[in-house]
C-alpha cells in the first residue's frame, strides 16, 4: 500500500490538537508527519502516535521537502499566504480557514454530501464553516428528495468555536459566579461576559447588518449544494456551552412530504443519527455529541404555518466534525482515490 506525506499547519491550537487525536484514531496510511506552527509555538514538543515530534516554525521553504497533503488550522492569513505555496510544491491543502471557501476555482466539501467536488481541486480544498459543515449534512439528502425552497437557521454556537480565548471567557464567568470575591480577570475574548448570556454577534458585523458569519453559512451552504439562488437567512448566537453546536433549522419545500418517509430519509443518510423520540424525551443534546462525529438530528416535525415546511434540531461537535475531523475525511478520501 501506498504511503503518504502529510504536514499540520497550526497544530498547538485547539483545531490542531483535535486534529491529531482524530488521526491517531484512525490511522491512515502515512508514513511521515510534520507539524508546524507560529514562531511563538515552535520548538513545543508533541506526542504523537507513540513518537515525540518538535513543532517545526511556518517558513516560505517548510514544503520545500515534499509532502502530499497538508491540513492548515491556523488562521485565513496564514493560509492567504502559505496554502499557495504548499500547493506550487506539489502539496494539496485542505484548509480550516474562510479565506478560500466562496473562491469559485476552489472546491468548498463536506465528504458525506459532494465529495465528487475533491478531484476538481487545483491545489487547495476549502474546509466549510462549523456551522455550515453541520447544517448540510442533515439538508443534502432532504434537497436531494423534495428540493429546498427557503431555509431559516437559528444558531446556538459553543466557546469552542472561538478558539482556546472563548473557553478562557466562559472559565473566567463560571469561577466569578462561584467566587465572587475572586478577582475577575479581563474578558480575553467577547465583547460581553458568555456565562450566564446569550451574545447574538458572532464574527464582525457588515453592512447589511448581518454578522460574517451569518453570512458564511447562506453563501457556503448555496455553494455546496450547488443551489446559488436558494433563499436563506440565519441568526448565529454564541452561548455559553464549552463544545458542540446547536442549530434550529426550519426548511421549506418545494415539494410536499411525508413526514416518516422524511425521518427514514436522514435515518439513512450518511453521517446523521436521528435521535428523535419525544414520548422519551429524547433529543439531541451538546453533550451527546461531543467528542463524536457524526450529526445528530432531532425534533422532527412538520411546520404547519406553511405547506410544506419542516424543523429540524441538528447538533454536532463543532472542533470535531465541525473542523478536524471533516478535514481528514477529506484527505481519507483522497487517499482513498488514490490507491
Amino acid at each position: 500500500m501506498k504511503k503518504y506525506k502529510l504536514a499540520v499547519v497550526g497544530a498547538t491550537g485547539v483545531v490542531g490538537q483535535t486534529a491529531l487525536k482524530v488521526l491517531e484514531e484512525k490511522n491512515l496510511p502515512i508514513s511521515e508527519y510534520a507539524f508546524f506552527s507560529s514562531k511563538r509555538s515552535a520548538g513545543k514538543t508533541i506526542h504523537f502516535l507513540g513518537k515525540d515530534y518538535t513543532v517545526r516554525e511556518l517558513t516560505d521553504s517548510s514544503f520545500d521537502e515534499g509532502f502530499d497533503y497538508a491540513i492548515f488550522s491556523a488562521g485565513g492569513t496564514t493560509s492567504k499566504h502559505f496554502s499557495p505555496i504548499a500547493a506550487s510544491k506539489g502539496c494539496i491543502v485542505v484548509d480550516n480557514s474562510s479565506a478560500f471557501r466562496m473562491d469559485p476555482e476552489v472546491p468548498l466539501v463536506v465528504p458525506e454530501v459532494n465529495p465528487e467536488e475533491i478531484p476538481n481541486n487545483k491545489g487547495i480544498i476549502a474546509n466549510p464553516n462549523c456551522s455550515t459543515i453541520q447544517a448540510v449534512v442533515a439538508l443534502k439528502p432532504l434537497d436531494d428528495k423534495y428540493k429546498i425552497k427557503r431555509i431559516v437557521y437559528s444558531t446556538y454556537q459553543a466557546v469552542s468555536g472561538a478558539g482556546h480565548n472563548g473557553i478562557v471567557d466562559l472559565e473566567t464567568g463560571i469561577q466569578n459566579y462561584i467566587d465572587p470575591e475572586h478577582t475577575p480577570n479581563d474578558l480575553v475574548k467577547f465583547p460581553y461576559p458568555i456565562f450566564n448570556n446569550c451574545l447574538p454577534h458572532i464574527d464582525v458585523f457588515l453592512e447589511n447588518k448581518y454578522t460574517k458569519e451569518e453570512e458564511k453559512m447562506i453563501n457556503e451552504t448555496r455553494k455546496i449544494l450547488k443551489r446559488p439562488d436558494m433563499r436563506i437567512t440565519a441568526t448565529t448566537v454564541r452561548v455559553p456551552v464549552f463544545n458542540s453546536h446547536s442549530e434550529s433549522i426550519n426548511v421549506e419545500f418545494e415539494k410536499d412530504f411525508d413526514l416518516d418517509e422524511l425521518i427514514q430519509i436522514l435515518r439513512n443518510a450518511p453521517g446523521v443519527i436521528v435521535v428523535d423520540d419525544e414520548k422519551h424525551t429524547q433529543y439531541p443534546l451538546a453533550t451527546q455529541a461531543s467528542g463524536h462525529d457524526e450529526v445528530y438530528v432531532g425534533r422532527i416535525r412538520r411546520d404547519e404555518s406553511v405547506d410544506s415546511g419542516v424543523n429540524l434540531w441538528v447538533v454536532a461537535d463543532n472542533i470535531r466534525k465541525g473542523a478536524a475531523s471533516n478535514a481528514i475525511q477529506i484527505v481519507e478520501k483522497m487517499i482513498e482515490q488514490d490507491q
